[in-house]
């Protein structure tokens, strides 16, 4: 097969003084953090759909975006040779991982036979290049979005013909992820909500959901599939407001429904923001909860206000992800997934290569400087401390539920004033953090 980045070799480590564009400056997979190499703790992942299927188009403007690859839509042997051309990006780049929608590596068909057709077709391709070249799947999932069948939603849609095709694509999309030793399988609702109250049964639509989800979990189980499931909040966009649109909202949907026992949560950073979180905030959330799973690793323009998927570079940001990813123990079936898109001017391929090196080289140095916070333990004593009065006496009762109001009554009339608790020292604690940075 001719190559479709001739021009690049496999990127290497060259570290901070090197001035090679195409090359990683922190991010050195086998280099040891706590104990583990970096690419265990990482565990990086590309996404099919903006790496081979991006046209940088919005909706003022058509695609700018030169793909060498794209030998035409909805042709099959296009959608093979596109899947290997593919793997030999993530190859070259050294990414382990990846992630893929089921209509983004194969076209949609007239008839969901054709369509199944279609994909095993491309997903025999995948399993030959995954042969190939060592990179595994992190997480697969099934497009509900695009196709107008889904205009009003897919397992929350007002036709139960369109809540059958969902449920026959997820299935047969779980099947495909397991067919390649996928490590997990995303549910994102991205046209699960509604636009206008008006014309919605919210409570019959969310029982449909909860439905959904617990014929997926059974199905599940009598395939065999051991992959951890995931669901990915979101607030709005496309719809106005989606079901599952913060990790709160999602663990209490899970909790309902009884389901917080198949499911952890994939966090995107992008869509923390536009539920006005930070992605610490939400990470923590799910994390509190034991059901942080995996993240979407990108960032949004806080000017503009919407979904723009743009790669990470930020160093606080990645930062603060690591602290409490490290907090929990690190990922097992989970990542750290780019579902992020070059901008439409970055429009050549080598952009593809110069954005991943951002991204990973920015989560690279995160990860350190996250891991050097911990070693130097400030912070942790300093929050130790904070919570000190919970450790023993009155708030140890507290905690271990051995008091109720009567004794904390009595306790309060013995105390006199409450003093107050040592300062909370926001700027001093950001500062501390400076100093890694």
């Amino acid at each position: 097969m001719p190559s479709a980045f001739p021009k690049i070799s496999t990127i290497q480590y060259e570290g901070p003084r090197s001035r090679n564009p195409l090359a990683f400056k922190h991010y050195n997979p086998h280099e040891l953090v706590e104990g583990k190499p970096m690419k265990d703790h990482l565990r990086f992942s590309v996404v099919y759909w903006h790496t081979m299927r991006g046209a940088g188009a919005d909706m003022f403007g058509w695609g700018s975006a030169v793909r060498p690859w794209e030998l035409g839509e909805g042709n099959v042997e296009a959608a093979k040779h596109r899947a290997r051309c593919f793997f030999e990006f993530c190859e070259k780049l050294g990414a382990p991982f990846y992630a893929f929608h089921d209509r983004d590596v194969a076209p949609h068909g007239k008839t969901l036979k054709e369509s199944n057709r279609n994909l095993d077709a491309v997903v025999k391709v995948m399993k030959e290049e995954q042969k190939r070249s060592g990179v595994k799947l992190l997480w697969g999932t099934a497009q509900l979005f695009v196709h107008p069948r889904f205009m009003h939603g897919a397992a929350t849609s007002c036709n139960a013909d369109v809540f059958a095709y969902a449920a026959a694509q997820v299935k047969k999309a779980m099947e495909v992820t397991h067919q390649l030793g996928g490590a997990g399988y995303v549910f994102w609702g991205g046209r699960e909500g509604y636009t206008t109250l008006l014309n919605t049964e919210l409570k019959r639509e969310m029982d449909h959901l909860g439905a959904f989800l617990h014929m997926a979990a059974d199905h599940k189980k009598k395939i065999g599939f051991k992959g951890q499931f995931y669901i990915e909040p979101k607030p709005k966009e496309p719809t106005k407001h989606q079901y599952d649109s913060d990790a709160a909202a999602c663990l209490n949907f899970l909790r309902e429904y009884n389901l917080l026992k198949d499911f952890k949560l994939n966090i995107e950073t992008n869509h923390a923001t536009l539920a006005g979180h930070t992605m610490q905030h939400e990470l923590e959330v799910a994390a509190a909860a034991k059901a942080l799973g995996s993240i979407d690793a990108n960032t949004g323009d806080l000017l503009l206000g919407w979904d723009t998927d743009q790669f990470p570079t930020d160093l606080y940001l990645t930062t603060q992800v690591m602290l409490t990813i490290l907090k929990m123990g690190g990922f097992t079936t989970g990542g750290t997934n780019f579902d992020a898109k070059v901008r439409r001017e970055s429009f050549e391929p080598i952009d593809l290569f110069y954005a991943h090196i951002a991204g990973m080289d920015t989560f690279a140095r995160g990860l350190k400087i996250a891991a050097a916070i911990r070693k130097d333990g400030r912070l942790a004593d300093f929050v130790r401390q904070r919570y000190a009065s919970w450790d023993s006496g009155i708030g140890e009762k507290i905690e271990k539920g051995k008091v109720g109001f009567r004794e904390l009554e009595a306790y309060a009339l013995k105390m006199g004033e409450v003093t107050t608790n040592t300062s909370g020292r926001q700027e001093f604690l950001e500062n501390l953090i400076n100093e890694f940075i």
